[in-house]
Parts: C-alpha cells; structure tokens; sequence
C-alpha cells in the first residue's frame, strides 16, 4: 500500500491550499484516514481525520479553517485548508488505516509528506 500525498505548497498568508492524498495497492478496506502535520523542531500533530462512515475530526487550530473529506471510490483524502496562518506552515503528512487484500488486521500507513509554507 503506498500513499501520494500533494498539493503542498507557498502561500500568503490567507490563502487557501487544497492537498491530496491517494491510497494505491492492494487495498481491501480504508477505515480512517487523515492528515497529520510537523513543523520545524515540533513533533508531528494531528491536523483533522475521516473514518469510512464519515465521521470528522479537528485538532482545535484547524477547527473552522481546514475541512477534510474523502472519496471512498479513490481512496482519496482532501484537506482544504482557507485562511492559512504563518503558524500552518508544516510538513503535512498523511494517513491510512488500511486492511490489505487477505489481510487479517489493519496496518497503519504513512505518505511521503507535501510542504506547506505560509508567508506573512
């Protein structure tokens, strides 16, 4: 299973971006997907996740700027992110829960990350 994450990018501050993630492989079910974030000298923190069902999931800084959402049919992941901040610029990082074709358990995944930078 392989994730492609892109979209990243340099942005004013108060843009808009809009990244993507696609699952390829041999993929039996896409329980949660996500998106995660790591700035420079910080640790990686949760940006905003969708569970197959549709249920959402904000970490508070992203809470009525980001929105998620996901094409099951794809297995795509979309962050849309509007009124970016300086404080947004990041590595973002996506993420899967997957259980692969004749698998027994699901297996964590992990994107190659896309840069986001937010200009002041």
């Amino acid at each position: 299973v392989q994730l492609q994450a892109s979209g990243g990018g340099l942005v004013q501050a108060g843009g808009s971006l809009r990244l993507s993630c696609a699952a390829s492989g041999r993929i039996s079910v896409n329980n949660v997907l996500g998106w995660y974030r790591q700035a420079p000298g910080k640790q990686r923190e949760l940006v905003a996740t969708a569970t197959r069902s549709g249920s959402l999931n904000y970490a508070d800084s992203a809470k009525g700027r980001f929105a998620i959402s996901r094409d099951n049919a794809k297995n795509t992941v979309y962050l849309q992110m509007n009124s970016l901040k300086p404080e947004d610029t990041a590595v973002y990082y996506c993420n899967a829960d997957v259980l692969p074709l004749g698998g027994v358990r699901f297996y964590t995944y992990w994107g190659q990350g896309t840069l986001v930078t937010v200009s002041s």
